[in-house]
């Protein structure tokens, strides 16, 4: 215990030196199911983001911040074991998802968060999960893959988002507070509702709703009442998803030709528990992901896990 204490005051420690305004971020984040077991490698398998943020001009009173948002992602989903052969045997289908896409973040003075997104890009083998997998066995002397000849077919991938956060309260100590976070998603490849909540235990004194990694608001310049201030704290979000749809396991309304197909199940439970923080110009992040069973016929009922590592640098 002595040393988990010593680790967090030299982190604490760095941190004091990053008091300065930031207005552009780089954020790379990665997600994988071997960051959580070594021996896990099925559904949710892979995810690669690559995010440019930075502020816009704001002319609205009653809004702290714009902030504009790049992204470049990849999805990549297996059947319950990467190397399963036959197509009888896949409890899922393979499907790859690489997309572009834009998000205009609005940060309230009221401690309120509005995001709306476009996502553009496409599913199937021209999202080229295939190649990435079978490269990365490659590099480590796996099996190679061969059953996304069966993957879900080529389809445009269009989607929509709108996300909002509401910010409830928090301790008097400042080092506990609670968001409500609520999230519609519509399009060709996702269209689902949830919502849930965030729920921060800081280290340090937590910093506001408008200025914090947590939210990725914490971007300022001139024009901002806020600096970059020392974050450290562990967080849990326990939210509740409505699935609509999801052409990553039902196909594509737009190409019915894929060989494997499943049943969606509509009512999913998903859990973060994570833990941020600053150095410098530094964030880092390691987040433990969980969500019960998306389809039905999995050989794995017991819901799917994986881990998420964010590194974002700030710029001025």
């Amino acid at each position: 215990m002595k040393y988990l204490l010593g680790f967090f005051f030299c982190l604490l420690s760095i941190n004091l030196i990053s008091q300065e305004k930031f207005s552009k971020s780089i954020n790379f984040t990665t997600d994988n199911d071997l960051y959580t077991s070594a021996n896990r490698d099925r559904y949710y398998t892979s995810g690669i983001f690559l995010t440019y943020s930075y502020l816009t001009k704001n002319n609205t009173e009653n809004i702290e911040k714009k902030i504009f948002e790049w992204q470049i992602g990849h999805e990549m989903f297996t059947p319950n074991s990467p190397i399963v052969i036959s197509m009888n045997e896949h409890d899922r289908p393979f499907a790859g998802h690489l997309f572009g896409g834009f998000n205009l973040k609005r940060v309230y003075k009221k401690s309120r968060i509005l995001s709306t997104s476009l996502k553009i890009g496409v599913i199937g083998p021209n999202a080229f999960a295939d190649e990435l997998q079978n490269a990365i066995h490659s590099l480590y002397g796996f099996r190679e893959v061969i059953g996304w000849k069966y993957q879900i077919k080529n389809a445009l991938s269009l989607n929509f988002g709108a996300l909002y956060i509401h910010y409830l309260g928090s301790d008097t100590s400042n080092t506990l507070d609670a968001s409500w976070i609520s999230c519609v998603n519509a399009g060709t490849v996702y269209t689902n509702v949830h919502t849930g909540l965030n729920i921060r235990f800081g280290l340090v004194p937590l910093q506001k709703v408008m200025n914090s990694i947590a939210f990725n608001t914490n971007l300022n310049n001139a024009d901002t009442s806020y600096n970059n201030k020392t974050e450290s704290f562990f967080y849990f979000k326990p939210t509740v998803r409505l699935a609509l749809y999801d052409a990553t396991i039902q196909g594509s309304f737009l190409n019915t030709t894929s060989l494997v197909t499943k049943e969606l199940i509509p009512l999913v439970f998903d859990m973060e528990l994570g833990f941020k923080f600053t150095v410098n110009r530094f964030n880092f992040g390691y987040v433990f992901n969980y969500n019960t069973s998306k389809s039905k016929e999995l050989r794995y009922i017991n819901g799917n896990q994986y881990g998420s590592i964010n590194i974002n640098y700030m710029i001025r």
